[in-house]
């Protein structure tokens, strides 16, 4: 339990930051295996939609600091290197 006000109203918003990022996070995992069923299937055109969005999302999530910059780049260049290997 918090022990100053200060620390009380920082326990409530990590919370609210928690959930935000929580959701965020689901999000992602949701687009990756979009895009990951997409490729399995043989459809390119359905994966490079999908790679578009989930690129798109990383961006966004780096942006707020939701997941770090070098995970981003790490992934979307993956995903890239397994659209272009489907040719």
């Amino acid at each position: 339990m918090p022990n100053t006000k200060s620390a009380e109203r920082r326990m409530r918003s990590s919370q609210r930051r928690r959930q935000h990022n929580q959701t965020v996070k689901s999000r992602l995992k949701t687009l990756e295996k979009n895009y990951t069923a997409a490729l399995a299937s043989g459809k390119k055109e359905d994966a490079a939609k999908a790679l578009a969005l989930v690129t798109s999302a990383l961006d966004k999530a780096a942006k707020t600091g939701v997941v770090h910059r070098g995970t981003v780049d790490r992934k979307k260049s993956r995903f890239a290197v397994r659209l272009s290997a489907k040719a």
